[in-house]
C-alpha cells in the first residue's frame, strides 16, 4: 500500500484547496453583495427618494459606492485568476486574492452598516437609525471577526 504524506498546506494539493476554498468563499458573500446593490441601484428611481433629506442621500451614496466597491473586490479575485491562468506563483496569488477578499468584506460590511442606518434612519428616525447602525457593526465585528480570531487563538477550531 502505497504511504500517503499528511495534508500539508505548502505542498501543491493544499495550495489549490486553499485556493479552491478561497474561491468558494467569494462565491458565498458575492449574493450579498449583489442583492444590496441591486435594492440601491432601483432606490433613487422610486418617487419617495426625491424627498429624503440631504444627510440621508449622502449616508445612501457612501452606502452604494460602498456596495459597488465590494462587488468588484468580491469579484476580482475570481477574474483575476482566470486571466492569469495558469498561475505562476499559487501561492502568492492566493495572499494577494486573500487581501483583496478581506478588503471586499470590510467595504460590505460597511455598506450593510450604513444600509441599516439607511432604513431604519427613514422608518423609525435618525436616534434609531444610529442605534441600529452601531448595533449592526457590533454584530459583524462580533460574528466576522472577533469569534474567528478568539476560536483561533483558543485552538478551539
Amino acid at each position: 500500500m502505497p504511504h500517503t504524506p499528511p495534508h500539508d498546506d505548502n505542498n501543491q494539493a493544499g495550495e489549490e484547496g486553499d485556493l479552491s476554498d478561497l474561491l468558494s468563499e467569494l462565491r458565498i458573500l458575492l449574493p450579498g453583495a449583489q442583492m444590496l446593490t441591486a435594492f440601491l441601484i432601483i432606490l433613487p428611481f422610486n418617487g419617495g427618494f426625491s424627498k429624503i433629506v440631504q444627510a440621508e442621500k449622502i449616508v445612501f451614496l457612501l452606502t452604494f459606492f460602498l456596495s459597488m466597491t465590494s462587488l468588484v473586490l468580491l469579484s476580482a479575485p475570481a477574474i483575476q485568476h482566470r486571466v492569469m491562468r495558469p498561475l505562476q506563483d499559487r501561492e502568492r496569488f492566493k495572499r494577494v486574492a486573500d487581501r483583496i477578499m478581506m478588503c471586499g468584506a470590510f467595504s460590505l460590511a460597511l455598506a450593510f452598516i450604513l444600509g441599516t442606518n439607511l432604513v431604519m434612519s427613514e422608518v423609525f428616525g435618525h436616534v434609531a437609525g444610529i442605534v441600529a447602525c452601531v448595533l449592526m457593526g457590533s454584530l459583524i465585528v462580533c460574528m466576522w471577526w472577533w469569534l474567528p480570531l478568539h476560536l483561533k487563538r483558543a485552538r478551539k477550531i
